[in-house]
């Protein structure tokens, strides 16, 4: 049976929200003093508020999982859902409010892009020290050293003060330090993100090998379903600071993406906007309708048709209205021509039915971006209004259960003609 090598036994991490404390002892009394007679804190900035009672914020809630030595295990959730939280109470970087957590090695972690390096230091002067802080002696270090320049693909640019490397660069460097020292178990948050697609590609290798070939436990946070199938034998899905899922991979992402979106056919997306602010937007997408179903649920070959009402807030001649699709994982699955919406003036409200034919998507759940966006002359595009997304659907084939989306995609193509020359 394999060691245990990490184990949470009802962990809990709980924060106190907004402002808590002056900073020095002496802000702290001149505070204290000033609420007991009930006069306005000298030590708060203009605007700002205070938070009296400072309420409290639970961003893991009893949280009890084991991981066994060599596994790979993919810690998923929405934004908030605590999976940083669980990787720095695991890495030390902060401690929890309740709970107990034991694991066995040296843990190498990868919490953000460049952890632990000096940015006045040369690339090399940073293997040496991150490979120290990791516990490594000099000798173990300079062992490897040619191993991690070679991977990290950076033997150009290893004496060269970290503070000129792009953002891609410091990933690399990060990660084949932490990849290639003697660690146990390594901890990952997000960093391939910022790598190019070779290269993560590159480093999922990596990790796979050293899990399977040196027995390495790797736990590895992404909202990127594929790297997580790719690499990760067992799926924890967090929602809320609770564990909701704990088991085989493809499972957890099922849970994960049915987790995140309703299927209801009304939407108002008035508030709704990746714009900083709606209601400075010169176009807004007011609201979207399903008109043909009574749940967002359909079978192969059915027309989806929705309407949608668009506010105009200045004259356009030319708004342009875009629709992408994507699978329920963030995979893009393609996008609509841009349609041409035609003359709007301020103030104007429109209803616009749009119809779209589903025979090609295989069965699965989709999510649907809705962007509003005029051209100018030299055919550079303005977004106006960005709903990310805007409303999901899924669809069912009952004719054709057994088709493999992980390798086959989410599109069927149309039939080829398949002719036999002589």
């Amino acid at each position: 049976m394999q060691d245990i090598m990490i184990q949470f036994e009802h962990v809990s991490k709980e924060y106190r929200l907004g402002a808590i404390g002056g900073g020095t002892l002496r802000g702290d009394l001149q505070s204290l003093m000033a609420r007991i007679r009930g006069k306005e804190d000298p030590n708060l900035q203009i605007g700002q508020k205070v938070y009296a009672g400072n309420p409290r914020f639970l961003a893991l809630n009893d949280v009890s999982f084991s991981v066994k030595q060599g596994e790979r295990v993919g810690i998923i959730g929405h934004n908030g859902a605590g999976k940083s939280t669980l990787l720095k109470l695991l890495s030390r970087v902060t401690g929890p409010t309740c709970g107990t957590i034991s694991y066995n090695g040296r843990i190498a972690s990868m919490l953000e892009v460049g952890t632990g390096f000096h940015p006045e230091l040369t690339g090399r002067e940073n293997v040496y020290m991150n490979g120290a802080i990791l516990g490594m002696t000099k000798a173990e270090i300079t062992k490897k050293f040619n191993d991690i320049v070679q991977f990290a693909e950076m033997e150009n640019f290893i004496d060269t003060p970290v503070k000129r490397y792009s953002s891609g660069m410091y990933v690399k460097l990060a990660f084949a330090v932490a990849a290639h020292l003697d660690s146990d178990i390594l901890v990952m948050d997000e960093v391939l993100a910022v790598g190019d697609m070779k290269f993560q590609q590159k480093c999922l290798g990596k990790m796979d090998d050293v899990s399977k070939n040196e027995g390495r436990t790797v736990l590895y946070v992404s909202h990127n379903m594929n790297t997580v199938r790719q690499l990760c034998t067992r799926c924890i899905v967090l929602d809320h600071g609770r564990i909701i899922f704990d088991g085989d991979t493809e499972t957890g992402i099922g849970v994960y993406m049915n987790n995140r979106d309703d299927m209801q056919t009304i939407y108002d997306l008035s508030a709704k906007s990746s714009k900083p602010d709606p209601k400075a937007t010169q176009a807004k997408i007011l609201s979207l309708r399903i008109m043909n179903k009574d749940a967002a649920l359909f079978q192969t070959g059915e027309e989806l048709v929705f309407e949608t009402d668009i506010l105009a807030r200045k004259h356009f001649e030319h708004l342009r209205f875009r629709f992408e699709l994507r699978y329920a994982d963030d995979v893009p699955v393609g996008t609509v021509p841009d349609i041409d919406l035609g003359v709007m003036e301020s103030g104007e409200r429109k209803t616009f039915q749009m119809r779209f034919d589903t025979s090609w998507l295989t069965r699965g759940k989709y999510r649907v971006y809705l962007v509003l966006f005029e051209k100018n002359e030299f055919g550079t595009c303005e977004d106006h209004d960005l709903v990310l997304p805007a409303f999901a659907f899924s669809i069912e084939d009952q004719n054709d259960i057994t088709w493999n989306v992980n390798a086959w995609g989410h599109i069927k193509l149309p039939d080829i003609d398949f002719i036999s020359v002589q």
